[in-house]
């Protein structure tokens, strides 16, 4: 039986996983509220993929089906990997290595072409780039001393 207690001391303990949690939930809210009309501007715009979904999370961030399913997979991906030390690392680290290939992408893509599948716009791209650093550095500072010997509580 799980112990909620425990569970909630091996967060204290093991900050680490508390960031791969924090990201996991962030993921999927952003994930879920791109596919909310109103918090999800030119929401009647939005295409499975490609540049020319008009939708626009928040107003600002040009979003797909395609990128919001990106966002939810993540999510998923970080609450799960949260259970040990050792995957939260790995899902802080290399989740920032992904976004920081997706910045580059949309640095040397141009956003009116085919190549802008995700889609991207500048707003994303500098997002992506800030995520990659903070789940980079977090991923390496909270990490140190996480091994795969670390289990779930």
């Amino acid at each position: 039986m799980s112990n909620p207690a425990a569970a909630s001391t091996g967060l204290r303990q093991e900050p680490v996983r508390l960031a791969a949690l924090v990201y996991g939930i962030v993921f999927l809210l952003i994930g879920v509220l791109g596919f909310v009309p109103g918090i999800t501007t030119g929401y009647d715009t939005m295409q499975f993929a490609g540049h020319h979904s008009e939708a626009l999370l928040m107003g600002v961030f040009q979003v797909s089906i395609l990128h919001n399913i990106v966002h939810l997979l993540f999510g998923i991906a970080g609450l799960l990997m949260a259970r040990t030390a050792a995957l939260a690392k790995s899902f802080l680290i290399g989740g920032g290595v992904v976004y920081a290939l997706l910045w580059l992408y949309g640095l040397v893509i141009d956003h009116e072409s085919p190549a802008n599948f995700v889609p991207l716009n500048t707003a994303d791209n500098w997002l992506h780039f800030l995520l990659a650093v903070s789940m980079i550095a977090l991923g390496l500072l909270l990490g140190r001393g996480a091994t795969g010997r670390s289990t779930a509580r």
